[in-house]
């Protein structure tokens, strides 16, 4: 089934209402010159790993342990993104660290 060029249209708009709404809300809710509520920078603080380890355990919930390669990838994968991150503590570089690990393991080590 395909849309018709109104309902493309009114989906387009829908999608870019939503991300600019994402945008300007924090900015129009928390005005300058006034202090950041605590639950927020709670969040601010909890959440990157929180996060992470929602990733870790995602990641690991379709691991078959018995058979084939028994996890090897997955965990050399994980080992490598822990220390990129206990060495630069860039959170972006180690999960795409950890990525490029396992992808290069899957692909040509244990493919």
């Amino acid at each position: 089934m395909t849309m018709t060029v109104t309902q493309a249209v009114i989906t387009v708009a829908l999608a870019v209402a939503a991300t600019m709404l994402t945008r300007f809300l924090p900015f129009l809710v928390f005005r300058e010159g006034r202090e950041t509520p605590k639950f927020v920078t709670y969040l601010g603080e909890v959440l990157p790993a929180a996060v992470f380890a929602l990733l870790v355990v995602y990641c690991f919930r379709n691991v078959t342990w018995t058979r084939g390669s028994r996890g090897i990838p997955e965990m050399i994968a994980l080992a490598v993104t822990v220390a990129l991150h206990w060495k630069k503590h860039n959170m972006m570089l180690s999960m795409a660290g950890g990525t490029v690990c396992y992808m290069l393991l899957v692909q040509l080590v244990f493919g």
